[in-house]
This record gives C-alpha cells, structure tokens and sequence, in this order.
C-alpha cells in the first residue's frame, strides 16, 4: 500500500512541471493544428468529394502571378530590413545596457514591429497618400508630385510600409546574435596579429551570418504572411496571395472558389515551413558559436 502511494506521489512530481505546458500545447491545437488539417483537408474536397482541382488551379496564371508577386515582396522586405536593422542593431550593441538610448531603440522596435493593420495602413496614407500631409508640403512649396501614378496602392508601396515592421524586428531578433560576440575574441585576433578589418571579415562575419541568413528567414515568413497591412492599403485587385485568398472567399463575381482559398493557405503553409525549418537550422548552427 505505501508502495502503490509512493509510486503515485513520484508520479505526480513527474508530471507536475509537464502541467505547464497544457495551456501551451492546447493553443497549438486550437489555432494551429486544427486549422492546419482544416486547410489540407479543404484543398483537396471539391463539391464534397476528393479532387485536385484547386490544386491544379495553383498552376493558373492567376495564382502563379499572386504567388511571385507575394515572394518578391516577402524577400525584397526581408532583405532590406535585415541589412538595415542590423546594421541598427549593430550600432545599439555599443551602447550600454543600461544607456537610455538602447533602452529606448530596443522599446521603439518592439512597439513598431508589432504595429500593423489597418493603423498603419491609415498612418502611410495620411502622410504620403493622394492628400497626405507630406505630399501636399512636397506638391504645394516643392512642385514635387510624390503621389505619382498612385504607387502607394501597389507593390512598391507595400514594400516600402511593410519596411516599417520588418526594419525593427530585425533589431529585437538580431540583438541576441550581437550580444553573445565575446572580447576575448577580437583581443585573441589582435594578439596574433590580426587588423580590425581582418577581425570583422574573418571572424565576426562567419560567426554572425547563420544568425543574420536565420533572422532574414524570419523576416521573410513574418512578411509573406501578413495581411491585415495589405488588405487595408490595396482595396481593389490581388497582388499577393493573402489577398487572393480573400478573393476567393468573399468575391461576388467568381462564385463556388471556396477551395481553391484552401488550396492557396496550404500553398503559403508549405512556403512558411521549408522558411522555419531553414530558419531553425540556421539559428541552431549559430548558436553553438554564440553561448
């Protein structure tokens, strides 16, 4: 009997640190899991039977123009924001953790990368839009029209408002990388007659590049899944796939495509995947580099 409630008292304490991971693993089932089958399962039902016809419809020119449309602005974003903010990030490291202006770029950059939507679709359009205060200054004082053929609304304008996010998330993900460099290495590489150059291009840029290809990964899975940003600048047409999905579900001329917007989210699932295991490769060889 002491055995059986000895046993059953071990047991608990073996899974007492397991029952925080409850909440965890049932948001993953909720928001992840669950909507991820959902979505495997849609893309291949057509009139309630097994097709592959949204598949097929993948190879539409369509879909092929959404989806090269949604790549190129995926990766110009995240290689922009990864350049820029580490070079930002770089310029942060300096400073001390305690110093006022690291404090203050490190908080800015996370309220900013998380700013998004409809607010900052407003916010882009207010400064730089058909009667935004800057393109008034510009046009009124300056004879400058940087309104243009209404770029704003297009590709180039989501590049240049998706920057927004991307540039300071760069720094809050890129900001561990820089702070795990050690002293000991640069005073190793000048005591065996290393120049500063040499230092930065032979030792720095190996160590730190699986870190900055890793985070330019992310920045591309953060872009190529956001829509809220989009949906509120771009109100007609479909240039990326998030929109098309829209279109799929809530066009009243092209009826009966539900489907094919099942077939288009696991088409981004699949992108964002190979992204994240790539990602996670990279991050897992740098950090053996960097503890």
């Amino acid at each position: 009997m002491a055995t059986a409630r000895g046993g059953g008292v071990l047991l608990r304490r073996r899974l007492a640190p397991a029952l925080g991971l409850v909440p965890f693993l049932a948001y993953l089932l909720i928001f992840l899991v669950i909507p991820t089958v959902v979505v495997l399962a849609g893309a291949f039902q057509e009139k309630g039977s097994f097709s592959l016809t949204n598949i097929d419809a993948l190879k539409e020119a369509a879909s092929r123009t959404a989806l090269g449309k949604s790549v190129l602005l995926s990766g110009s974003t995240a290689v922009i924001g990864a350049v820029l903010g580490a070079v930002l990030a770089w310029l942060v490291i300096g400073a001390r953790p305690t110093s006022l202006l690291r404090r203050a770029v490190v908080s800015l950059s996370g309220v900013f990368a998380q700013m998004g939507g409809v607010s900052l679709a407003f916010a882009w359009i207010a400064t730089i839009g058909y009667s935004g205060a800057v393109t008034n200054f510009f046009r009124s004082h300056l004879g400058i029209d940087l309104w243009g053929n209404g770029w704003l609304y297009a590709l180039p304008g989501l590049i240049l408002v998706y920057c927004y996010f991307q540039i300071p998330l760069m720094v809050i993900v890129f900001l561990p990388a820089l702070e795990g460099i050690r002293p000991q290495w640069q005073e190793a590489a000048v005591t065996l007659g290393a120049s500063k150059w040499q230092y930065f291009s032979q030792v720095l840029v190996p160590l730190l590049r699986p870190a900055f290809l890793g985070c330019t990964l992310l920045l591309f899975a953060n872009a190529f899944a956001a829509y809220a940003t989009a949906a509120a600048l771009v109100s007609q047409g479909s240039p990326i796939v998030p929109l098309m999905i829209r279109q799929a579900l809530t066009s009243e001329v092209v009826l009966g495509r539900q489907h094919l917007a099942y077939a288009l989210a696991l088409e981004m699932v699949v992108v964002v995947v190979v992204v994240m295991v790539l990602y996670g490769l990279l991050i897992r060889r740098s950090a053996k580099w960097l503890r």
